[in-house]
């Protein structure tokens, strides 16, 4: 399993303030998983940059999951759910409400994370605050979901490799058809 972790800070980005410690937490996050990461980045708190890199990772980088810090408050600046909902396929509530539930004991503000979860293509993404704390609180709630997510899209993926090299994903019976598919007629004992 390949992995990337981006931390979402403009300040960060920029070269000031403290060093990144929430990184290096993720990153401890994907080696439990038995991962391998793959890449780890700070970038600033833009939408258009959240998103793209998001899909950089995904897309050009092979990732199976990538992991994100920051950009979750109530503060303008933070966007980055918007834009990691602009690159999903399918969101997963469930990973960002253990999230929160996991938050619940420790911080009377749990609830005013807005991470979210989701699939693109068979690679999965999911925010996470950007506290250092909060990621050690949470992380060890939701990692054997994650572990099973990241399976059943491996799975997925592995069948869709075996299908024909054509490309056109057709189901027996479709053969040699194109545009608008309609089964082919069943073929006569010979």
């Amino acid at each position: 399993m390949r992995a990337a972790v981006i931390t979402v800070s403009s300040s960060r980005a920029a070269g000031g303030g403290t060093p990144d410690e929430s990184g290096p937490r993720l990153e401890a996050v994907v080696e439990r998983l038995g991962g391998r990461v793959a890449g780890r980045e700070t970038i600033s708190d833009d939408r258009e940059t959240i998103a793209a890199r998001l899909r950089h990772w995904i897309d050009d980088e092979g990732c199976d999951l990538v992991l994100t810090s920051g950009g979750t408050g109530f503060a303008p600046s933070d966007v980055t759910p918007e834009a990691t909902r602009e690159v999903i396929d399918r969101e997963a509530p469930g990973i960002a409400e253990a999230i929160r539930g996991a938050s619940q004991p420790h911080t009377p503000y749990w609830m005013l994370t807005r991470g979210v979860a989701g699939t693109r293509r068979r690679s999965l993404i999911v925010n996470f605050p950007g506290s250092p704390r909060s990621i050690d609180e949470t992380a060890p709630a939701i990692e054997p979901a994650l572990g099973h997510a990241l399976q059943l899209l491996s799975d997925e993926a592995a069948k869709e490799s075996n299908l024909p090299s054509d490309g056109l994903h057709r189901p027996a019976g479709f053969e040699g058809q194109t545009g608008h598919q309609t089964p082919a007629a069943p073929r006569e004992p010979t």
